[in-house]
């Protein structure tokens, strides 16, 4: 009694059918959009991941160029210019 079913089940299971659907401008360009958004968010992702930390080397390293010119341009007897 079980198996005309199971039979029946495999074969709509198996077969397919052509979906006739219209995917309009509107629809398409939402779909495309969508796909460049993600894209777009995965590339700011790695170069945040990427500039920061460069960005905050550069930053260290002027500040301590700085640093070393103020020092040297102190006169050491007098403490002026």
């Amino acid at each position: 009694m079980i198996k005309p079913y199971l039979c029946l089940a495999l074969v709509m299971l198996t077969t397919s059918s052509p979906a006739f659907a219209y995917i309009g401008p509107g629809m398409g360009g939402g779909v495309i959009a969508a796909i460049i958004g993600v894209i777009g968010a995965i590339f700011l992702a790695l170069f945040g991941i990427v500039y920061y930390p460069i960005k905050r080397a550069l930053k260290k390293r002027k500040s301590k160029k700085r640093a070393k010119e103020r020092t040297d341009g102190v006169d050491e007897d007098t403490g002026r210019d």
